[in-house]
């Protein structure tokens, strides 16, 4: 999850707060969250920086279903979809569902080789999983190492944590915990 954009429940983390009790009121029980860390904006340039945390649910909905839920907890907190690299006012992305991958392995395959120039040309149709950019982003790593850091990538076999420690150091280091 992410926000950086003031919303009306407040600062960006004021928002991931809320964003969070809104989450673990409906279909989703919200297990583990990450804490706070403030990274820079993917891809730089394309906006400001980021408050983002990790966060591990239970749920009983399929993937659809819970990507149409996070779809409609964002607008709730009135998020724009206008623009794919904006700034936000909340994120909240579906990184991975357990071993599951979505549509199928070669489609994935195919996301994870795709280059970065082209990463910002095309976007998939669909819900792919686990996400295609997963391996490659320390916002998302570095959260994540804190509440699920022995999950293993279904294809690469790598936890969270060896993908995270195979990041370039200053990608990493980019990624600064905010105080409680």
């Amino acid at each position: 999850m992410g926000s950086n954009e003031t919303s009306r429940f407040g600062t960006p983390r004021e928002t991931l707060q809320k964003a969070l009790d809104a989450l673990n009121e409906g279909p989703c029980q919200v297990l583990r969250a990450s804490g706070f860390f403030l990274t820079p904006f993917v891809p730089a340039g394309g906006g400001d920086d980021v408050v983002n945390a990790a966060v591990l649910v239970q749920t009983a909905l399929d993937p659809f279903s819970l990507l149409a839920h996070l779809h409609k907890v964002e607008a709730a907190f009135d998020r724009d979809r206008a623009l794919r690299w904006a700034n936000r006012t909340l994120d909240l992305d579906l990184i991975a569902m357990g071993e599951m991958v979505l549509p199928d392995r070669a489609t994935l395959d195919r996301w994870i080789a795709l280059p970065p120039e082209a990463q910002k040309r095309e976007a998939p149709g669909g819900l792919v999983l686990p996400h295609p950019r997963l391996q490659d982003r320390a916002f998302v790593l570095v959260p994540a190492a804190e509440i699920a850091p022995d999950w293993r990538h279904p294809l690469t076999g790598l936890s969270i944590a060896e993908m995270r420690d195979a990041l370039p150091e200053e990608d990493v280091a980019a990624v600064q915990p905010l105080a409680l």
